[in-house]
């Protein structure tokens, strides 16, 4: 073997090998963080993720390549002792997921050449829901209509109030387009200004150009419709408020132009949350925007297969466990029936 090469299964690995993990592992992070400023997420968001990538990869104890999924257990499992949130867990392991994605991606040769490492990612499907969660339907039920509306009016009325008026502006629209097209955080984060299409369809729509990955395929783009007034609502964001931040291909951005990660959007819902005083147990996640979407739109009458659609689910199953309809809804279901059954009753009378 050539100094400075070594030949692995399906190529060559020029330069010098890494000797040192951690060192190696150190300058692999820094890269990986490299790669968010290149999809253009602000400084804040970025410290925040170094912040829980380090947390997760000292508790772990070992270089990112060597961890195994009993690692992955014992982690999150010492997490949920101590008491933390399953939404916390779930950024632990998210997070380490995603490093584990980018060394697969960008470094695994060279781990495999210097390590003797083939990359095989811990987290699976038993560690990842059966310590972190979901947000099932069944334990955690979306937020009713009206508590998204009386949210809804706190944002429009502190727009008037608020110190700052376009970061009010742009929360106020940023989670009525979570909430009316369905979308996850990243899914919102990642929308440019021309990815707004008012003239497409009967309401305009929304191109979701990065949509998650289902079965370690790419992001999977998909059109969704602007509904319930979502079109007149980023009118005039775009209009009225866009233009108000630094110039930007970005259409939710931060003061300095940038992305909102989808951590800051959290955290920003929180904070509103806080400042609107509702008690904890009316407070609600973004991902549960997502879940109230599904719900009320099913309460609704709105086909499940066009829910799926909406949401970019790759299967009707998926949908169905975003579900989970009010304790009233077989009666208000049997309600409409029955009058719908006498108002034909009646109009069949009247005719003859």
């Amino acid at each position: 073997m050539v100094a400075g090469l070594r030949v692995i299964n399906g190529g060559v690995v020029a330069g010098p090998l890494p000797a040192d993990p951690w060192e190696f592992q150190a300058r692999c992070v820094d890269a990986f963080v490299a790669s968010w400023r290149a999809r253009g997420f602000s400084q804040v968001t970025i410290d925040n993720d170094i912040g829980l990538l380090e947390r997760t990869l000292t508790a772990l104890g070992r270089p990112a390549w060597d961890v195994t999924a009993e690692d992955v257990d014992r982690v999150v499992g010492e997490l949920a002792v101590a008491g933390r949130k399953a939404s916390t867990r779930r950024e632990y392991v998210q997070i380490f997921k995603a490093f584990h994605r980018f060394l697969q991606v960008r470094k695994a040769a060279e781990i495999e050449a210097g390590f003797g490492v083939r990359l095989i990612c811990p987290v699976d499907e038993f560690n990842a829901s059966r310590h972190v969660g979901d947000d099932s339907p069944q334990l955690m039920p979306p937020p009713t209509p009206e508590r998204v509306t009386e949210f809804f009016e706190f944002l429009k009325g502190r727009i008037a109030t608020a110190r700052k008026y376009a970061p009010a502006a742009r929360d106020y629209a940023l989670f009525r387009t979570l909430y009316h097209a369905g979308l996850r955080s990243d899914e919102a984060s990642m929308l440019d200004r021309p990815d707004l299409h008012f003239g497409r369809g009967p309401f305009g729509k929304l191109h979701v150009r990065f949509g998650k990955a289902a079965r370690t395929s790419g992001p999977r783009p998909r059109w969704v419709p602007m509904l319930d007034s979502l079109d007149l609502v980023l009118r005039w964001f775009v209009d009225d408020v866009r233009g108000r931040f630094p110039d930007s291909p970005v259409l939710f951005a931060d003061e300095s132009g940038g992305r909102l990660h989808r951590g800051t959007i959290r955290n920003r819902l929180r904070r509103l949350m806080q400042l609107e005083g509702r008690p904890d147990s009316d407070w609600f996640s973004p991902h549960a925007l997502r879940r109230a979407c599904a719900t009320h739109n099913y309460e609704r009458g709105v086909d499940l297969v066009a829910i799926q659609q909406l949401l970019g689910h790759w299967t009707v199953s998926s949908t169905m466990r975003y579900v989970r309809p009010s304790t009233t809804f077989i009666e208000d279901a049997y309600r409409r029936a029955v009058s719908n059954t006498l108002a034909d009753l009646a109009g069949t009378g009247t005719s003859t």
